[in-house]
């Protein structure tokens, strides 16, 4: 008797314990006794279903509980036993929308292959399940902008050219990138930034459908494919549409009031290429070509589109290995007083000759090295090695002679840009009064009032100023005006055509006369027959540089003619 006591102690205080870890659980159970024919519930039962269960009958009870796509599969889950399963699994959702339940089902079958007790479980996974969710959301979408991602889109693009391949269709990719949106973001802050591409963002989804897919890469950059466009009609029509939408204002939820525009461009399948991320590149690049002809463009992909890019970005190359290995030359050409034919001095050039052995323009490098930032270590070697020829000229010769160097625009907005000239000038003992610093209207366009304050500062060192390419640009005379100008170079395409075109004539002719009124000396560029020589000479210019008197020779023969006039 003490020990039937004792076992059902023991008894009791197992069901206890497991009482109180049902309790604890976040789940909910159910118990089916076959011999007995009784169920029993335990757990968080009530949390998940609303209805009381008793016999195994009642279990069809619970099969509406779930959402109503999930009911018949979850039906047959609540009876496994009818199949033989001794295991079974899934998951539903509840009718709530928001429960998500992994439900798992195990059955115990006596010898003779009858069930005997079976057991149903019960798990909330709903905290997991939006993890999941918005896992998944980040491998496929845009968290900004709500559009497909980069990553999706060129996998969506891959499917696009497998299936065009099978129709025999097309497919074109429009790369869409906002004009100027750095100044947005520089000048009313990201958070603003950030509202437009999502306006946009909003607006381009609109587009998206079973045959076109939107995306947004990152920053300002989207990019959506059109499947089976025929002859770009469709594409065509995209554009009209995106820039009908642009013609009206964007207004953000702050009140402020945008206009904005973009530059597209547009390669197209198989014509640019059959791979999905060559064609998004294809797309890049034209995009590019047709910004640099204004805002709002769309460019379509050609062959010498891609070629020109090509020896460009192998240009680049070759420019930047250049560099760090200063594989450049410097050379001089040549100014006379026209009055006399004495050398008044010599303009520094740059040289590049490739490793082929193929002479590189400077108009074709120097643009891209400005554009890449290669252009400072360029300007600084040329700045140096002129002034240590020069330096060692003076030395020899003792020349009356001026050094006339070119200045880009990026040099010049450096704050170090005086300070580092300075210290080249002291370290090879020229004065800045021998130093002639030209610069072009490029310069002066994006901030003037900044770059004439720093022309004032060289000139108080004694630097000559000289404005070069005269006449090239719209609004040069309006230059003139605050500018510490010593020396005004008339460009090479006035001195081209001064004997045979009259209204040139006219143009010089004005243009020497007002100079010469402002205190300025005058160099004309370009002047390569002796007519021309005679013709500046007799309307006062002041200095001649061209081919007719020297072309841009290397620093022995520069150093001849020190000689010559030395002897």
């Amino acid at each position: 008797m003490d020990l039937l006591n004792t076992a059902g102690k023991e008894l009791s205080n197992d069901e206890k314990m497991f009482q109180m870890i049902y309790d604890m659980s976040d789940s909910a159970f159910l118990y089916d006794n076959f011999k007995e024919k009784t169920v029993k519930t335990a757990g968080n039962w009530n949390k998940f279903f609303d209805v009381g269960l008793h016999t195994p009958e009642e279990l069809e009870k619970i099969g509406h509980c779930v959402e109503e796509e999930y009911v018949p599969q979850f039906k047959e889950f609540l009876f496994p036993e009818k199949k033989g399963i001794q295991k079974e699994n899934m998951t539903v959702r509840l009718r709530d929308g928001r429960t998500w339940l992994e439900c798992e089902a195990a059955v115990i079958y006596d010898k003779k292959g009858s069930p005997r007790d079976k057991i149903l479980r019960f798990e909330d996974i709903t905290k997991f399940k939006r993890q999941n969710e918005e896992l998944v959301y980040l491998a496929y979408y845009d968290m900004l902008t709500g559009l497909y991602n980069r990553n999706y889109f060129v996998q969506l693009l891959g499917r696009f050219l497998q299936k065009a391949e099978k129709e025999g269709k097309t497919v074109d990719v429009m790369f869409i990138d906002l004009d100027d949106f750095h100044r947005i973001n520089d000048g009313l802050g990201i958070v603003i930034g950030d509202e437009v591409v999502q306006q946009f963002g909003q607006y381009l989804s609109s587009f998206a459908g079973k045959d076109v897919i939107v995306s947004h890469f990152n920053s300002d950059i989207y990019c959506l494919a059109l499947y089976g466009s025929h002859g770009t009609e469709e594409t065509a029509q995209v554009y009209r549409e995106i820039g009908e939408r642009m013609e009206k204002p964007f207004v953000l939820s702050g009140g402020q009031v945008l206009y904005i525009t973009a530059g597209i461009g547009v390669a197209s399948y198989p014509e640019a290429s059959k791979n999905a991320l060559e064609l998004i590149n294809c797309a890049e690049i034209v995009m590019l070509k047709g910004k640099a002809r204004g805002k709002g463009s769309i460019q379509y992909f050609d062959k010498a589109i891609l070629k020109n890019f090509l020896q460009d970005i192998d240009m680049e190359n070759k420019l930047k290995e250049a560099v760090f290995q200063r594989n450049f030359t410097i050379a001089f050409q040549p100014q006379y007083q026209a009055d006399n034919k004495r050398l008044r001095g010599v303009e520094a050039l740059i040289r590049w000759k490739d490793k082929e052995g193929n002479m590189i323009s400077p108009s074709i490098f120097i643009p891209i090295a400005e554009k890449n930032g290669t252009i400072i270590p360029i300007g600084t070697w040329v700045m140096e090695e002129s002034v240590r020829i020069f330096s060692g000229w003076k030395e020899k010769y003792h020349p009356s002679l001026i050094l006339a160097l070119n200045i880009s625009a990026i040099q010049y907005k450096r704050k170090d840009f005086v300070g580092s000239l300075m210290g080249v000038l002291g370290k090879y003992r020229v004065a800045p009064s021998e130093v002639e610093l030209e610069i072009t209207e490029s310069v002066l366009i994006d901030d003037l009032e900044e770059v004439a304050n720093k022309l004032h500062v060289l000139k108080e060192h004694g630097f000559k100023i000289s404005l070069d390419d005269f006449g090239t640009g719209y609004s040069s005379l309006s230059y003139l005006k605050g500018l510490p100008i010593d020396t005004l170079k008339i460009d090479k395409s006035f001195i081209d055509t001064v004997i045979s075109d009259n209204n040139t004539k006219i143009i010089t002719e004005s243009i020497i006369y007002m100079v010469k009124r402002l205190g300025y000396e005058t160099v004309a560029e370009g002047v390569e027959t002796e007519e021309q020589f005679e013709y500046l000479k007799s309307i006062k210019c002041d200095s001649i540089q061209g081919y007719l008197l020297g072309r841009p020779m290397p620093p022995e023969q520069v150093e001849n003619l020190l000689k010559e006039a030395a002897g």
